[in-house]
């Protein structure tokens, strides 16, 4: 058995875990253990099985509590104040807060000695209490449509990384599903749990009776445009690229593309069939209403424009094919497969976006690369000169360079 061991600093005893707590208030060994529950004490015991406590046997156990609680509390030392650094440092208080918040605002001779007092005293912030001083929560809200959608995963670390260099944390507010949650976004930015908002989502968000606006916080749009807005907006030129792509099958000698769209309403969707009908119009190809197939911008309905181009007789069937995003392209060429065509040989296939999956399928997928991280890292860049200035920026519409990256896609059609 081990020996009892005392800690004169603390005023503990730390007791073994196979001798008796009762035995222990005595400093009895093991022999005299079974005969020691009767035991008056008042020592804070740390016994490695049950939890460290107060003994509460014998009569003034409630004042020898109090007694010990307060040598604690003397013994304890005090935390750092502001104070205490600007003393050390020889500066004012406020030239430790100013230095604190904006280091670039003081000279570096003061930045030099306000932070090495710092170190020295141990001071420690209270982040909670500035914040509630200067009325701000150094929170953003990023409103993303589909957080399931890979897309979305390298534009937030873009967000991510830019927001935690300044100091701001990030809230994800994921809009798939009912309107409700929406709305429960909203009224949480107008309650000021946010300092701006970051959208993703191609519109301003609302609830029932009212919408960001009236939360008075800075708002940027990413990714998707929104139009008729006054506040920055950071995309690609959609039109462009998607014209660009179609441009590359018509390049390679094909006449018969057909398009798989995103939902109607999205104007993602609305600018790059707009890219792809100007395209086959400056070619002078007649565009086919048949081979025009619905989407949503999911795998799912990848697999069903599949099915519907395999329904066509085969001397109907395109020969090459155009997918507004990268997901719904991947579900189309595994559903060719597995009916015993071959991509590109039988048809050629052209994504949109450049999501990881794209580099990775069989075969590789023609896409036009989105630069995603450099969107959401401008755009949360642009919020922060927003929330820090509160000036309007020089511009609003921030174009951002997409390219088109050939894989193993496509071919030229079979002569």
């Amino acid at each position: 058995m081990a020996a009892i061991a005392t800690d004169a600093n603390s005023a503990r005893f730390i007791i073994p875990p196979d001798l008796p707590l009762q035995a222990a208030c005595l400093g009895l060994g093991p022999e005299r253990a079974l005969n020691s529950f009767t035991c008056r004490c008042n020592r804070l015991h740390c016994h490695p099985i049950t939890s460290s406590t107060f003994c509460k046997r014998g009569d003034g156990g409630d004042r020898r509590d109090a007694e010990m609680a307060k040598r604690i509390r003397q013994i304890r030392p005090k935390a750092a104040k502001i104070a205490d650094v600007a003393q050390l440092a020889g500066v004012s208080v406020a030239t430790v807060s100013r230095t604190l918040a904006r280091p670039e605002v003081v000279t570096e001779e003061t930045r030099t000695r306000v932070l090495a007092a710092v170190r020295d005293t141990g001071y420690t912030p209270n982040i909670s209490a500035r914040n509630l001083r200067v009325r701000k929560t150094m929170v953003v809200l990023v409103a993303v449509p589909d957080i399931a959608n890979p897309f979305f995963a390298e534009v937030l670390q873009g967000i991510d990384d830019t927001l935690s260099a300044s100091g701001y944390g990030l809230i994800i507010a994921n809009l798939a599903g009912p309107p409700e949650k929406e709305a429960r976004y909203v009224d949480l930015v107008c309650a000021g749990q946010a300092d701006g908002v970051l959208l993703l989502c191609g519109h301003v968000m609302r609830s029932a009776d009212r919408d960001l606006r009236d939360a008075h916080v800075p708002l940027v749009a990413a990714c998707e445009h929104i139009p008729g807005e006054s506040f920055p907006q950071v995309t690609i030129d959609n039109v462009f690229a998607a014209r660009c792509a179609a441009r590359h099958l018509i390049d390679l000698g094909h006449t018969r593309i057909a398009y798989l769209s995103g939902p109607k309403s999205n104007i993602l969707e609305q600018q790059r069939l707009e890219g792809f009908r100007q395209a086959v119009r400056e070619a002078g190809i007649a565009v086919d209403a048949g081979l025009i197939l619905p989407g949503d911008f999911t795998f799912a309905t990848g697999v069903e424009g599949g099915r519907a181009l395999l329904a066509r007789a085969p001397k109907s069937r395109p020969t090459a094919l155009f997918a507004a995003n990268d997901e719904m392209a991947i579900g189309l060429i595994k559903t060719i497969h597995a009916a015993g065509l071959r991509v590109p040989k039988d048809l050629s296939v052209v994504g949109f976006d450049g999501i990881a999956y794209a580099d990775y399928c069989e075969p590789t997928l023609t896409t036009i690369v989105q630069p995603r991280r450099d969107l959401g890292a401008t755009a949360a860049a642009e919020l922060i000169a927003l929330m820090t200035t509160g000036k309007a920026p020089a511009r609003n519409e921030i174009r951002l360079p997409a390219s088109l990256v050939l894989r193993d896609s496509t071919c030229p059609p079979r002569a």
